[in-house]
């Protein structure tokens, strides 16, 4: 019997979520102690096959390297959870100096989370990790080019879970995964939630699904060099950041605008650190190569490295080459180098002075709207300060590597893989994800005057000169305000009433 993929996907999502539902009433009881203790067993199990898995994505994806994947794995299973340990997610979370509870995290449900080709591991193990931790439910959408992986990497994380007694159903996956499939999870009424990382194709369908949504976007970062800056020690970051894991991460800088008074001895630093600066004719050869006709992006360019994107260019690069270079004057809606490029590449541009470079920081990060991440090389702190102010970025890095400051690697960000992009309006967090974007805070407050207090206060107004307290134009009825007050306080201090 033949069956339709599609309709398997989307009754196995409805009957994914509704266990999710269930279990997540379970896990809602469970004090932020138990949590933890899961969060940290989970971790260190996976940990233990971080190898295997780095390989694994590799081999599946093509995508980068496994080495890079290896080091992404290991931030999150140690990084990440030293950024979890001490925070409180759920129960009560303020009290004051009496006793009183002022605030209490609640776990927002079920979340429906989709991960990234380019970083499918990591960020799933990331994401689980925060789910537990917050008290939430989590079903995953298993990304097509890296079913297997994610598949081996959930299956540790559940067994792991559910050995120190997280309720069945509480992780999971869409294992027959479709986009019909991915629709049916993110719309269904038991999900609170959808967690987006990377998956642009789905982000049309996300933000219609009438959910909250909170979607790590992609980047196209600048990185300007300031004249103040320490150029050897900039460049370095520049082609380490690109260069690490062939220049996938969405925070790594995708162009370099340097101050035109700086600007050779800054050349002469990228060549010493293993960049090619291309003639014009490779620049053009490669630009051939990064879209199809239609605009969409060549998945077969993404995650490798320059000496190969050289050849396939037509020309070759010096075997040690770890960037290209492509020098640009515009930006242009017809430029291929304006978009976000997931390899080592980085278009060029050099600017008069620092107010110059910060038009043209603009102008890239508007130019598709992601406003992700800037960084800038500088001593000057007034010059840090304006960027700081006046910049339509979710966050500034300043002298350090972006692909992983953004993640709070080399910066005292919080460490994530789910880097949000709000300001262009894809999301409702511009935050280094954290477990406390996936509760939300009751606020608890205590009656501290009594009632018949605000209706001396309301007659003290109606006395009062109409100067002194203007009714504009409103005749307030006081004998009927305080009517309504009084028969409220007589029925709920009715004997028998909580």
């Amino acid at each position: 019997m033949i069956a339709d993929k599609d309709l398997l996907s989307m009754q196995y999502a409805r009957i994914l979520a509704e266990n999710a539902r269930e279990a997540q009433r379970k896990l809602a009881g469970f004090p932020q102690e138990k949590l933890d203790t899961i969060v940290e067993h989970v971790a260190a199990e996976v940990e233990r096959h971080a190898r295997e898995l780095a390989v694994m994505s590799f081999e599946e994806t093509d995508y980068g390297r496994w080495q890079d994947k290896l080091i992404k794995i290991g931030f999150v299973c140690r990084a990440v959870l030293r950024g979890l340990r001490g925070i409180r997610c759920v129960g009560v979370l303020k009290e004051d100096e009496n006793g009183n509870i002022l605030e209490v995290g609640v776990p927002l449900g079920v979340i429906v989370a989709l991960c990234p080709s380019t970083s499918p591991v990591s960020t799933t193990i990331y994401k689980a990790l925060l789910a537990i931790k917050s008290g939430n439910a989590i079903i995953f959408s298993l990304h097509p080019r890296a079913v297997n992986c994610m598949k081996r990497t959930l299956d540790l994380i559940i067994a792991a879970a559910e050995e120190c007694g997280l309720p069945e159903g509480s992780i999971s996956y869409l294992a027959t995964s479709t986009r019909s499939g991915t629709v049916e999870l993110m719309r269904h009424p038991a999900t609170s939630l959808v967690l987006l990382t990377g998956v642009v194709g789905m982000l049309d369908a996300a933000q219609a699904c009438g959910k909250p949504l909170i979607c790590g976007g992609t980047g196209n970062g600048p990185a300007f060099i300031e004249r103040s800056a320490d150029v050897r020690q900039a460049v370095r970051d520049i082609i380490f950041s690109k260069s690490f894991d062939c220049g996938i991460a969405p925070s790594a800088e995708q162009c370099v605008v340097v101050d035109s008074r700086i600007a050779e001895e800054t050349r002469r630093a990228f060549q010493e650190e293993g960049a090619y600066f291309m003639r014009e004719q490779e620049v053009h050869a490669l630009a051939e190569l990064f879209f199809h006709h239609d605009g969409r992006r060549r998945r077969d360019m993404i995650g490798l490295d320059a000496p190969t994107l050289a050849r396939r260019a037509g020309f070759e690069a010096p075997a040690h080459t770890r960037v290209l270079i492509a020098e640009r004057k515009y930006v242009s809606d017809t430029d291929a180098y304006n978009r976000e490029l997931l390899n080592p590449v980085l278009p060029w541009y050099v600017e008069d002075d620092w107010q110059h470079a910060c038009e043209k920081c603009i102008e890239l990060l508007l130019y598709d709207r992601a406003g992700h991440t800037l960084v800038i090389h500088s001593r000057d702190e007034d010059v840090i300060r304006q960027f700081a102010l006046k910049k339509p970025v979710a966050r500034l890095l300043v002298n350090t590597p972006a692909a992983l400051g953004g993640m709070g690697a080399t910066t005292e960000l919080f460490p994530a893989m789910t880097l949000g992009s709000g300001l262009a309006g894809q999301g409702i967090t511009s935050d280094n994800v954290s477990p406390l974007n996936l509760v939300y805070v009751r606020r608890v407050g205590y009656g501290v005057r009594p009632a018949d207090e605000l209706v001396h206060m309301f007659g003290e107004c109606g006395q009062a000169s109409p100067e002194a307290c203007p009714r504009n134009g409103t005749d307030i009825n006081l004998d009927a305000l305080r009517q309504v007050l009084r028969e409220t306080l007589r029925v709920i201090s009715a004997p028998g009433r909580s």
